[in-house]
């Protein structure tokens, strides 16, 4: 199995995590992205989209970071971490909607603008960016895991790296104490893999 990554990108490192969390052993393949490596002939041909990452399993390529969580999670990890109950999996699916466009448009985005120097409109993402953390502080202040279950599942994994990296799109994580405790639980499971921001 292997993973096209980038080590910076909370994006990547979701799957690195879940990886890790499951045990499941991967080779890393880096994809420089600063030298628009995701963009030439090789690598979209494992994803036309021409972007990280990509897991690899054998004949089967995964694009998307959450395709990817949901893959790994029903094909090799235990049955919690993406329950087959009808409420639970809405619940479950409900929050990488919200990873893949609350977090991305609102903390990721200022984030990456803050590291990267790249353009955005400061004040629609400031906007977003506040609006999503209030709203995983409101859902975390009633609940221990963000799908309502007894311990953690995919979504978790999905929302966590750009919660917890909030501070570097200069996002006060005072001002959250239900997420900074969430944050905690997850970097107490066994196996947790740190990453930069992330330790």
């Amino acid at each position: 199995m292997k993973l096209y990554d980038l080590t910076l990108s909370g994006n990547c490192y979701k799957a690195r995590l879940f990886l890790r969390l499951i045990g499941q052993p991967v080779e890393l393949v880096p994809v420089d992205l600063l030298k628009g490596e995701h963009k030439q002939p090789p690598f979209l041909s494992l994803n036309p989209r021409g972007q990280v990452p990509v897991l690899e399993d054998g004949d089967i390529r995964v694009a998307d970071s959450q395709a990817i969580l949901v893959y790994l999670a029903r094909r090799y990890a235990d049955e919690a971490w993406f329950p087959l109950d009808a409420i639970t999996q809405a619940s479950v699916v409900g929050w990488l909607s919200f990873a893949a466009n609350e977090m991305h448009h609102g903390p990721a985005t200022a984030r990456v603008a803050r590291l990267f120097g790249r353009p955005i409109d400061e004040a629609l993402t400031s906007s977003r960016a506040l609006a999503a953390m209030q709203l995983l502080e409101q859902r975390l202040a009633e609940h221990t895991w963000l799908a309502g279950t007894s311990s953690p599942t995919i979504a978790d994994i999905a929302v966590y790296p750009y919660a917890g990296l909030a501070g570097e799109g200069g996002i006060d994580l005072e001002r959250y104490p239900a997420v900074r405790a969430w944050c905690s639980r997850i970097r107490e499971l066994p196996g947790y893999l740190a990453m930069p921001g992330l330790e």
